[in-house]
């Protein structure tokens, strides 16, 4: 890679992303930021007016009938002047923000990112190596890609390994747990973790609509940061700084309108100081380089395009491609597509899924209101099934969702929702065809126990 281009990565730090949060999470709290671990927001709060009055946190100690349990407690309300919604991609409360004060003018897009973390033989271990790939095992028309990362942390050799797949995908059939790890056999990659062990595993959506699919930031009583905002940008795989930026240009906004003497401060000069910000900047200059991989002539033409308007112009040109419709909505009818034969796993190099989501520490207690929740139940069946052979049962990286056998007649399936494997991905709320799957919080404190990831 040479400087300029997006992938150039001489001179950045490669650092694992888990120990750096826990770290400025000690520096907030140094600096008297309360930090409320295993509380989740489940609820947005507003004033009369309309605006946001803050969130309350959800109760805990239900059981599925809704009944009171053992050490029932109920949630709090927080109130604030002005509420910064953070939640990452897919957050379940900024998606209904959105809806309600009307922010997003194009549809978002979004890819499922899958990591491993490994400890490799210290021979093949070349500290600050950086390596990412495109396509192959993907389709030509399918948009995803890897990322290889030698890490040194305490004299461990490591190495955070990843694959990205768009959830735009038409065919039902793709599986993207199985497409990474089919990814690890090429003999490029297996070299690489032959000798090795895998420590670590996880996997969580995120954003790929880039400058397009930035949705208004400012609303009465609050903002958007991070990839709740849409801010990753998806051509230098990165979105860390931008969210970053984001939290400091909203910080900036809000601090000096505290002193008013007023009950609600909306932020409104946030909008115009993140246009202005390095963040549009960037994902200005790349807006076209995704929805380029959408031509008939898939990631071929938009590495062409890429290479022509982004390297040579840096994204100047006189117009912007856009995503067209949502995700959801692109996936094609299963009599339509080719399904996919994956090879089995080798337990050393791949492994099959349920081992994988053991490595998370993910855990949720059984006898709680499910958060998995389906607004028709007979959708899973009569549709899913049916026309897009169970999608639900491949893009999910955790093994939630399984068809199996009705009881009262075994020649029927029905949908099984495993919902104690849930490791937060969001990619259910946001890939499932018709939307019936809405993902919701459970009680606090549950979900992945990532460590360093």
């Amino acid at each position: 890679m040479f400087p300029g281009n997006a992938l150039y990565n001489h001179g950045n730090y490669i650092v694992r992303l888990g120990n750096v949060v826990r770290w400025l999470g000690e520096q907030a709290e140094a600096a008297g930021v309360e930090i409320w671990p295993g509380v989740a927001a489940s609820e947005i709060l507003y004033n009369e007016d309309g605006s946001v009055k803050g969130i309350a946190t959800n109760d805990v100690g239900i059981a599925k009938d809704g009944s009171p349990k053992e050490g029932f407690a109920r949630g709090m309300e927080l109130h604030g002047k002005c509420t910064v919604f953070a939640e990452g991609c897919r957050g379940h409360l900024t998606k209904q923000i959105l809806k309600k004060f009307n922010l997003s003018t194009h549809p978002m897009s979004f890819g499922i990112g899958l990591k491993e973390m490994w400890q490799l033989d210290p021979g093949k271990h070349r500290p600050g190596y950086v390596e990412h790939t495109l396509g192959w095992p993907l389709a030509m028309d399918q948009y995803g890609g890897s990322f290889i990362y030698h890490i040194s942390d305490e004299g461990l050799p490591l190495a955070a390994i990843g694959f990205v797949v768009a959830l735009d995908y038409k065919n039902p059939h793709i599986n993207p747990y199985k497409e990474f790890q089919r990814w690890k056999t090429h003999p490029s990659i297996r070299k690489q973790l032959e000798g090795g062990k895998r420590i670590g595993y996880g996997a969580r959506a995120l954003n790929e609509g880039g400058f397009q699919a930035v949705p208004k930031l400012v609303f009465p009583g609050g903002c958007l940061v991070g990839c709740g905002a849409s801010l990753l940008n998806v051509a230098k795989l990165k979105g860390t700084h931008t969210g970053m930026k984001s939290g400091i240009v909203a910080a900036e906004s809000i601090y000096p309108l505290l002193s008013e003497e007023v009950k609600t401060v909306t932020p409104t000069s946030y909008q115009k100081a993140m246009e202005e910000s390095s963040v549009f900047k960037e994902l200005k200059a790349t807006r076209n380089i995704r929805p380029s991989f959408n031509t008939s002539l898939g990631w071929m033409g938009g590495m062409l395009y890429s290479g022509l308007f982004y390297v040579l112009g840096r994204g100047k040109e006189p117009w912007t491609l856009h995503h067209g419709k949502p995700d959801n909505e692109k996936i094609m009818k299963k009599d339509e597509c080719k399904k996919i034969d994956y090879p089995k796993p080798d337990n050393e190099i791949t492994f099959d899924l349920l081992t994988s989501v053991a490595l998370t520490g993910t855990n949720h207690e059984e006898n709680q209101p499910a958060h998995l929740t389906l607004k028709d139940d007979e959708v899973p069946e009569k549709i899913n099934l049916a026309l897009y052979d169970g999608p639900e049962a491949r893009y999910c990286p955790a093994g939630v969702y399984e068809f199996v056998p009705r009881e009262t007649n075994p020649s029927e399936m029905r949908l099984q929702i495993n919902a104690q494997n849930c490791i937060h991905c969001k990619t259910c709320d946001i890939k499932d065809p018709t939307q019936n799957i809405n993902w919701v919080t459970p009680e606090g404190g549950e979900g992945p126990k990532y460590s360093g990831m």
